[in-house]
């Protein structure tokens, strides 16, 4: 409503300087007259009115002074102030107004209303809205704060709501809610959304081996809370353990680069993953991590679950195929050949089959210990698939691929049984005169070999001992004919089966050959032919063939394998397996620092896990050198070139000893002492050689000795010098090569004792990274007389009769073994010492005493 002021006075108006009024009505009737007064100038803030008559003669008796106005308000949480209305009955006064705190204008023009004749508030425009933290209260009048535990992202006339979950505020007026601790917001995340927290760790850990390429395969479960989020993703960390129980992931060590992962390491979206290339027997701790997006805020790790487990033998490969032999109404005889890699003795196979028209959870499994097996109780005329898979120590490998046999119907046996009655009577009538002529040839055959033993039985009896089961190695040379040797231990085969490709080199005795071998049952696979040239001595072709005598007695994955011979239609040849990679020397020096420690270290021990098997069947191979290993596509070492190897003889069955006749050819550079000087090959000698070939490995293939002459070699290996450590080398490696070339070849370890040092090594990685700087002198000179009694810097100079330089070490603060064998030339002419030959054999000494004190640190 309106508001009317008025003012009612007696007195009489003085005159102003007001305009003349009209006139007014006179008369009777004239008594009361209402006329709106003039107003007059005033320099004052009061209103002055002036009334005049003219021609008459009149009186006021009373004044009424009133005017309406618009009484201050609050509406639209803008404030306006008490405003007069307009003079016209039509007037409308615009009013700006002012904003309430905490609120802005909407709009660019602010809020406004109108002030009407009548005193009154009316069209509106615009208005105001409470900022951010602010909510109107119930009339609109005022923007309020938020109170704790409640927020306002933005201006607007909206109240305030609660905090999402796991969010809180500490003040009123919050234009946000802050995330409590342990939960978070992801930088896409919405202020108005809920904080959340990093995900558990994932559940049911579980490990199993993949395929036939040695791969395991982890899986798990989601975790379960997820934090609030949808959201998750797995890091899996791999580390290589020292033993497979109650060892805490910090004692042990990152796998290294060499082991790959399918799909990926990091930002899993699955709950499984493959690792590969891992090594055989190394306990492995393998950590799945459960990521989201907020885990990179917290200060926390992921959540994490872990698993270990111990490698192995692979499983073995897949069964190639599935023959069927023969098959009745009620059964079906099937057999099969062994799996291409067999990864170690097959203990069992299990065949799986089932009804062609029924589910497939339905089949049964049948087990067998032999590649054959008839299947019983099946329904005549009906069709089955059958699966086959092999078992070893690791496990069962994958089943084979379906393959479909059907039974025979009752119909087609009777018809059969009927077609083969005459030829059943043939064939007994047939037999039976048949049997008459072998019983006689039989007779005739015993009574001549009765004149002679059969050497070649006694001989091989002779070298078969019940001791654990070993088949001790035959030499083929105690056969007066190779070729009998070759019959023994080879598989003759079908030249219709072998297709030549390519000459890719020349061998001793002719060249070899690359060329694909499909075995009958068999997949192809490709192999090495060496092919006996045409024009050799017999003696030449005896050699040749003894070599197959040799590789057909062994069985190993990590010696060449034999898959046979052809000796009945010349030229002669042996089949071996196929080796990619070639020569291990070559192949290392084609690809020169490619390869990381932990890899060469494998390698190598490879080579080793070949010659103990070899040693274990009392055969030493004279000639183990780089160049005589092989390495296939998966860089798999295989020991191959038997042309010296021989079989190991002698009372004393610790160290049988094999003496070769004067004038035969010696590898003098990996031949121990004691072979070059009198003649005596054991399986310690083939230590010896062993410990060259490591160096040769670490070196990447360079010649041992460098360009000293064979009779330079002798000489300095008589006189206990010994090859440097290679750049890079290990100082732990190296110290295994010095124990192969310790003098007295009883002190050497056997191969056994090799790989096991070998083995802890790869699951130590640490004690692979220090490395030896190159040698300041080609060879190092013999190890002070025993060491390990070497406990001060004084015995150690005694020992080296180099004591004459005490004061020189004591003024030098060199008072303590560690700090001597880091010595340096350098070091030594700055304490004084200017003999250069006393230089010299102080420095190498100290690189003999770094690797002794290194032996002693690092378990091997």
């Amino acid at each position: 409503m309106g508001e009317s002021r008025h003012h009612r006075s007696r007195q009489e108006l003085q005159p102003g300087g007001a305009q003349p009024s009209s006139p007014v009505q006179t008369g009777p009737n004239a008594s009361h007259q209402r006329q709106n007064p003039q107003l007059c100038p005033t320099d004052t803030p009061r209103v002055c009115l002036s009334y005049s008559r003219q021609w008459c003669m009149w009186s006021l008796m009373g004044v009424s002074i009133f005017y309406r106005r618009c009484p201050a308000t609050s509406r639209f949480l803008a404030s306006y102030p008490a405003t007069p209305s307009g003079a016209e009955p039509t007037s409308l006064v615009p009013v700006a107004g002012t904003c309430v705190p905490h609120s802005q204008a909407q709009g660019g023009s602010g809020p406004r209303m109108h002030c009407n004749t009548e005193g009154e508030w009316m069209v509106p425009v615009g208005g105001c809205t409470c900022d951010a933290g602010y909510e109107p209260n119930q009339n609109s009048s005022a923007c309020l704060p938020c109170q704790v535990g409640f927020y306002k992202a933005f201006a607007g006339a909206v109240p305030c709501s609660e905090c999402p979950a796991n969010s809180r505020t500490g003040l009123e007026a919050s234009k946000v809610c802050e995330c409590r601790s342990g939960s978070y917001r992801a930088p896409g995340d919405a202020n108005n959304t809920a904080c959340t927290g990093p995900p558990s760790a994932p559940v049911s850990l579980s490990w199993e081996y993949e395929s036939t390429e040695g791969g395991v395969s982890v899986r798990w479960k989601p975790p379960l809370e997820m934090g609030g989020r949808s959201e998750v993703w797995y890091n899996v960390v791999c580390r290589i353990c020292p033993s497979a129980t109650n060892t805490p992931p910090s004692a042990c060590s990152w796998c290294g680069e060499t082991v790959t992962y399918t799909p990926s390491q990091t930002g899993l979206r699955q709950n499984k993953i493959t690792l590969n290339n891992l090594l055989t027997r190394v306990t492995y701790l393998i950590q799945v991590q459960a990521m989201n997006d907020v885990s990179a805020l917290s200060p926390f790790p992921p959540q994490s679950a872990s698993i270990n487990f111990t490698t192995s033998q692979s499983v073995p490969s897949e069964v190639p195929m599935l023959h069927q032999l023969s098959k009745a109404p009620d059964s079906i005889t099937l057999s099969w050949p062994q799996p291409d890699r067999p990864n170690g003795d097959i203990l069992e196979y299990q065949l799986r089959y089932y009804d062609k028209g029924s589910d497939e959870n339905s089949a049964m499994s049948v087990f067998s210990e032999t590649n054959t097996m008839t299947v019983p109780a099946l329904i005549p005329g009906s069709i089955y698939a059958f699966q086959i898979r092999a078992r070893n120590e690791r496990g069962f490998g994958p089943y084979s691929h379906t393959i479909y046999f059907s039974t025979l119907a009752m119909e087609e046996q009777s018809r059969r049984i009927q077609n083969r009655l005459p030829l059943l009577v043939g064939s007994v009538m047939g037999g039976a005169a048949f049997l008459l002529v072998v019983v006689a040839i039989v007779i005739v055959f015993v009574f001549r070999s009765k004149r002679r033993e059969s050497h070649y039985s006694d001989r091989l009896q002779r070298y078969i001992t019940n001791r654990a089961g070993v088949k001790y190695y035959v030499d083929p040379s105690t056969y007066e004919d190779p070729s009998e040797a070759v019959k023994e231990f080879a598989r003759e085969i079908d030249p219709a089966h072998l297709k030549i490709e390519e000459v890719i080199g020349a061998a001793q005795f002719g060249e070899v050959s690359r060329g694909r071998y499909r075995p009958l049952g068999r997949k192809e696979v490709l192999v090495a032919v060496k092919t006996l040239r045409w024009g050799v001595t017999e003696r030449e072709r005896g050699v040749f063939l003894s070599e197959a005598g040799v590789l057909g007695q062994f069985d190993h994955p990590n010696v060449l394998k034999l898959e046979g011979v052809i000796t009945h239609n010349p030229p002669e040849r042996i089949i071996t397996e196929f080796m990619e990679n070639g020569p291990l020397d070559a192949f290392l020096r084609e690809n020169e620092d490619q390869f990381s420690v932990l890899q060469l270290v494998g390698m190598v021990r490879g080579v080793g896990a070949g010659m103990r098997y070899l040693s274990e069947r009392n055969f030493v191979h004279r000639d183990l050198a780089a160049r005589n290993v092989l390495v296939n596509s998966n860089l798999v070492c295989k020991v191959s070139d038997f042309g010296l190897s021989r079989l190991m003889r002698g009372l004393d069955h610790n160290m049988p000893t094999y003496t070769a006749s004067l004038g035969s050819k010696i590898p003098v550079r990996w031949t121990a002492p004691e072979a070059f000087q009198h003649r005596k090959f054991s399986s310690a000698s083939d230590v010896w050689s062993f410990g060259i070939l490591m160096w040769e490995v670490m070196s990447y293939g360079e010649r041992p000795y460098w360009d000293m002459s064979n009779q330079e070699v002798m000489k300095a290996v008589v006189d206990q010098y010994r090859l440097p450590p290679p750049n890079g080398c290990p100082p732990a490696l190296h110290a295994l090569m010095l124990q192969c070339w310790q003098a007295d070849r009883q002190d050497r370890p056997g191969f056994d004792s090799l790989l096991s040092s070998l083995d802890r090594l790869i699951r130590h990685p640490a004690s692979l990274k220090a490395e030896h700087a190159r040698p300041t002198q080609p060879l190092l000179s013999p190890t002070p007389t025993d060491l390990s009694s070497v406990t001060t810097v004084s015995e150690w100079l005694t020992a080296l009769r180099m004591d004459r330089y005490r004061d020189e070490f004591e003024r030098a603060q060199l008072l303590s073994l560690e700090r001597v064998s880091l010595l340096t030339m350098e070091d030594v002419q700055a304490l004084g010492v200017n003999l250069i030959g006393h230089q010299r054999k102080i420095v190498n000494a100290a690189q003999q005493l770094r690797t002794h004190l290194t032996q002693g640190q690092v378990e091997v």
